[in-house]
């Protein structure tokens, strides 16, 4: 019904900045909150940054201050800029959509196939 394609990944030294992209196609209705998640190695997968239809964000505590979460309501697009980045930032990163079909109809979550991010010190 809905998928999402992830670009902007890559490998980057610490200190350095990547943008990531997620846009949405297929059947579309509404898409409600959007986000992003990541997985490193050995590690649980992990909420980045979240953004809901009004525009409200969150973050997780390890990225703030350095990674910004935007959305763009046209384009069916979240977007996740990070900055300052630090090893520890090195994971595959999934974004993360909400839709519904329908005005009176619950949220369903959609991922992306995930895109890797490597950061080198």
């Amino acid at each position: 019904q809905v998928q999402l394609v992830e670009s902007g990944g890559g490998l980057v030294q610490a200190g350095g900045s990547l943008r990531l992209s997620c846009a949405a196609s297929g059947k579309i209705f509404r898409i409600t909150a959007m986000g992003w998640y990541r997985q490193a190695p050995g590690k649980q997968r992990e909420l980045v940054a979240t953004i809901t239809s009004g525009g409200g964000t969150n973050y997780a505590d390890s990225v703030k201050g350095r990674f910004t979460i935007s959305r763009d309501n046209v384009a069916n697009a979240v977007y996740l800029q990070m900055n300052s980045l630090k090893p520890e930032d090195t994971a595959v990163y999934y974004c993360n959509v909400g839709h519904r079909v329908a005005d009176w109809d619950l949220p369903s979550v959609y991922w992306g196939q995930g895109t890797q991010v490597t950061v080198s010190s």
